[in-house]
């Protein structure tokens, strides 16, 4: 039987930096497991389309598809976007929602990765103080999984760690850097718990200004990498309800 078809679904933006960032990912995840079929489509924005996707992969006698929300917290992008662009798809096709990416260890070795690459030490964790900056969400479940995200990474050795939005709820990522600072942090590190550059990243880095790192975006580390396969392979057992079964 046929490996179901990886459909991973990313938000789009005008930002070109976006695109070009989920489909460097994409070929990452291709590479680590080459008997899978990955295609990628945007909620808006970019093309092509889920809707466009969908419909080109049953126009080519595709059965099953697990479709993948290139998303790290389940906010409303997850509960309702893409269960609805999902529910239009055409009839023969068998779908299955992936879970989101995070939380996930995977993901907190990717923010460690990035804050090596940006001049930190594991040497540097105990005098350290980090501002894990997401996105924000109005969503209180997708606020509270950023909240224990922090807990659980503050207990690796950080001097502390305090989670940052960039829109939707606060603390902003500069009045965090400003109370790790207060809290006489040796030094303090910015770690954007984002995918993808675009406008809220650009926001979280204008907010890093008075840090001593910043680091990049999860972006296609290979760790981002692994997550996806995982969500692929757990969504793929005959468990999960599928949609349009």
């Amino acid at each position: 039987m046929p490996r179901p078809v990886l459909l991973v679904i990313a938000h789009g933006s005008r930002d070109p930096r976006h695109a070009a960032t989920v489909h460097a990912l994409v070929r990452r995840v291709r590479a680590l497991r080459p008997g899978v079929r990955v295609e990628t489509g945007f909620l808006d924005f970019n093309i092509p389309s889920v809707s466009g996707v969908l419909e080109s992969l049953a126009a080519e006698g595709v059965r099953d598809v697990v479709a993948l929300p290139l998303l790290l917290t389940r906010a409303f992008h997850a509960k309702s976007d893409i269960p609805a662009v999902l529910s239009e798809a055409p009839a023969r096709l068998r779908i299955r929602q992936a879970e989101v990416l995070g939380p996930s260890p995977l993901l907190t070795a990717a923010l460690e990765r990035r804050l090596y690459e940006a001049g930190l030490s594991p040497a540097d964790k105990s005098s350290t103080g980090v501002v894990l900056a997401s996105a924000g969400s109005t969503d209180p479940e997708a606020i509270a999984v950023i909240a224990e995200i922090a807990r659980e990474w503050r207990r690796t050795g950080w001097c502390a760690v305090r989670p940052a939005f960039a829109s939707a709820s606060l603390p902003r990522t500069e009045d965090a850097v400003r109370e790790l600072r207060a809290l006489g942090c040796k030094r303090v590190a910015v770690a954007p718990y984002v995918l993808a550059p675009g406008f809220l990243p650009d926001r979280i880095a204008r907010g890093a200004a008075e840090a001593d790192i910043l680091s990049d975006v999860l972006g296609a580390s290979p760790e981002v990498a692994r997550v996806l396969l995982q969500r692929y392979d757990a969504a793929r057992t005959p468990a999960l309800t599928a949609i349009g079964a």
